[in-house]
């Protein structure tokens, strides 16, 4: 254990209203757990974090700290912030190797879980620990959702997600990958084969498209896409890159390490919305940044962009006349992502909003009697950590809801 650790526990002020549990969108009870690590109880922290957050040990490696947990630490006020993160992920990661699995009356009832995300994970591991036969499934090879296609392998190594599965697969979940759910098998089979419900969280994995003349060129991509899988890609030495989102800064820094040597980022205004930690990493690598330019369209040579004129708020009121050729090799597309629709072509009474985001209700059920959905395919992109506060709310309200069936259903004298 580095002394790092152990002096960022012996700063903690303790506070009796601490402000950074409640920044925490899972509300973890920080003060606690540090006094516990301090007190050498290790394995009592970690179920504690475990219990309150399953992807624990993900959200200390990839959440937005700045945000949240250290951005609203007392001491941060005048001077530097406890690292609780960093002892949250020392914590989970020993608790993840040696936590045991309490034997569990069974339930006799199957489960559903569509997408194996975040949110996904943490249905499973709840509804799992619960009682009940839980199945994953998932259209991709490997489990992780985003956590394994969208982020890169040096900012979450994937050792963590392999961790995950075989924690998954210790607990009885079983997991059927590469199937599509909406192509060959629909959620009405699932409850044609007895499921009792259904959990979606399937993310947002279609990239939003601009709609403008060159998209479809061979050498434009999408962001979403080329982190899936970077090595497939030829993007040469100089890469354009629209958007500023986190997204975008995970694109620029894993293009300069499959060979890149310029990344521009472009943006219409002056908005960042990528985390104030992802961006200065990204210029840490050699990112450059460029405000004011409004992409229209696409040529061989790379994008063409018109110049935005702002007021002085930063909002773009208009643009110039003039239109600039940048040159670029590939031209990556960042902007954003959406849902895909099959399940909901698929599924009779699932519906969702004019963005393509399942509509549900404050118990987390969709349109659907007994489906439920939390994390991006609701919300829309977010971090780890508000999936796994929704997929809680959504897992508590399905055991509510299959509980109450089994008692309605039962004609006891």
């Amino acid at each position: 254990m580095g002394l790092h650790i152990i002096n960022e526990a012996e700063r903690c002020l303790n506070c009796k209203k601490p402000m950074c549990q409640q920044a925490c969108p899972v509300h973890t009870p920080i003060p606690h757990i540090i006094q516990m690590f301090k007190e050498n109880r290790l394995m009592e922290a970690g179920s504690e974090l475990f219990e309150n957050n399953p992807m624990s040990v993900i959200c200390a490696t990839v959440c937005n700290h700045e945000a949240q947990c250290a951005g609203h630490c007392a001491l941060g006020k005048k001077g530097s912030p406890v690292q609780f993160y960093e002892i949250e992920k020392f914590i989970s990661d020993a608790y993840l190797e040696r936590m045991a699995l309490p034997e569990t009356e069974k339930k006799g009832k199957q489960v559903a879980v569509i997408g194996s995300g975040p949110a996904g994970m943490t249905v499973a591991i709840m509804l799992a620990k619960n009682g009940y036969d839980v199945t994953i499934f998932d259209e991709k090879d490997q489990i992780g959702g985003m956590l394994q296609y969208g982020i890169p392998e040096f900012r979450l190594p994937k050792t963590v997600l392999k961790r995950y599965k075989n924690l998954l697969l210790r607990m009885g979940i079983q997991i059927r990958p590469n199937t599509v759910m909406g192509g060959a098998l629909t959620i009405e089979d699932l409850f044609r084969d007895g499921y009792a419900s259904v959990f979606v969280g399937t993310g947002v994995w279609r990239p939003k498209t601009l709609g403008i003349q060159g998209e479809s060129l061979a050498n434009v991509h999408y962001g979403i896409s080329y982190l899936a899988n970077p090595a497939a890609y030829d993007l040469g030495e100089n890469v354009a890159v629209i958007g500023m989102g986190n997204v975008a800064m995970d694109v620029a820094r894993t293009a300069f390490r499959n060979g890149a040597q310029k990344v521009t980022l472009y943006a219409r205004g002056k908005h960042i919305s990528a985390s104030s930690q992802e961006l200065e990493y990204a210029k840490l690598d050699g990112a450059e940044l460029v405000f004011g330019k409004a992409i229209e369209r696409i040529t061989p040579e790379g994008p063409v962009f018109k110049i935005s004129i702002m007021d002085e708020d930063g909002k773009v009121i208009g643009y110039e006349e003039e239109r600039e050729q940048v040159q670029a090799d590939s031209t990556i597309i960042a902007a954003s992502q959406g849902p895909k629709n099959k399940l909901v072509m698929t599924t009779h009474n699932l519906k969702s909003s004019d963005r393509g985001l399942l509509i549900v209700d404050e118990n987390n059920m969709t349109t659907r009697s007994s489906v439920f959905a939390a994390g991006d395919v609701v919300h829309g992109s977010k971090t780890v950590v508000h999936a796994v506060e929704e997929a809680k709310k959504a897992a508590l309200a399905m055991m509510r809801y299959m509980e109450e069936d089994q008692n309605e259903s039962c004609h006891c004298d």
